[in-house]
């Protein structure tokens, strides 16, 4: 169940990396981290009412808040900041190449945090997954095409794309494991989800608030169709997404739903192609052969 929940996981995250590297591009990336997250909380708290009866979970104890809480604005706000500015920058198939170290860097947390280990063979397939998604979208990118990101041309916002797509992975790996530890004793994974997102609306709310950009912000949803991508992302990416990756992680172990939930990348190459009008390579299905190879394998072993 935790596997599915994590392939799934990927699926929906494909989507929304289209929706709001579109809606970045119309209103900047900060504005959409901030209505995405508002809208979030509104489709968990209708979703929550209507399973629990509970708008909230107000039966959670303080640790539960308190590591979910801070997973949320760990991998919620400071991961995501970076990951949809490095959206803008250099687009989503190269940002999705850096983030592949997330379960590694999710992996080596869980060892040395709860000695949860891996068997030789889990680790190889692992391998066989995050190197066939590396070997696809480290491709060179050509140089013609419809869409261009300032990255294409620019060597220094290049490196800067770069950076902020490890700072996404940084903060997603960081995420899962704070809610790994707040998830423990069979918590429910949509209320698990819930307070995340709480939290991470509360904190960005009030640092938009500090900074004078409230106003801004609203201002920047005049233009419908941003506003109707970012809606579609968060229902897919924060809402369902999340939602799904608090499943996994529940069920699974943290290295096997993370890399599972790496496979973005790989699914991005057709719907790429299409959007993008990104060339679609022999190195692109042979790449995503090996991943799937690699999937495969996890889910045998």
């Amino acid at each position: 169940m935790g596997e599915l929940a994590a392939l799934v996981t990927s699926l929906l995250w494909t989507f929304t990396s289209i929706f709001f590297t579109l809606a970045g591009r119309r209103v900047t990336s900060s504005v959409v981290n901030r209505v995405r997250l508002a809208l979030a909380v509104l489709y968990l708290s209708l979703a929550h009412l209507i399973v629990t009866g509970q708008l909230w979970p107000l039966d959670a104890g303080p640790s539960r808040w308190l590591w979910l809480g801070l997973s949320g604005i760990v991998g919620l706000v400071l991961g995501d900041a970076a990951l949809f500015q490095a959206y803008v920058q250099i687009g989503p198939r190269r940002t999705q190449l850096v983030m592949t170290s997330a379960p590694v860097i999710a992996s080596v947390g869980a060892w040395l945090l709860w000695n949860e280990r891996l068997t030789p063979a889990q680790v190889a397939a692992m391998a066989v997954v995050i190197g066939g998604i590396a070997w696809v979208v480290s491709e060179p990118r050509p140089a013609t095409g419809e869409h261009r990101f300032p990255g294409d041309s620019d060597h220094r916002t290049y490196r800067l794309g770069l950076l902020l797509a490890l700072g996404g992975a940084l903060g997603q790996a960081g995420g899962l494991l704070l809610a790994k530890q707040g998830l423990g004793g069979g918590f429910a994974p949509l209320s698990a989800t819930m307070i995340r997102m709480l939290a991470a609306t509360a904190a960005i709310w009030l640092l938009a608030g500090a900074q004078g950009r409230v106003r801004s912000t609203w201002q920047r949803l005049q233009d419908r169709r941003a506003l109707l991508l970012i809606a579609s992302g968060a229902l897919v990416g924060p809402f369902l997404g999340v939602w799904m990756s608090m499943v996994a992680v529940q069920r699974a172990p943290l290295g096997i739903a993370s890399t599972l939930m790496a496979l973005t990348p790989i699914l991005l190459i057709p719907i790429s192609a299409w959007i993008f009008r990104e060339r679609v390579t022999g190195r692109a299905v042979a790449g995503t052969a090996v991943a799937l190879l690699g999937v495969t394998l996890l889910f045998l072993l």
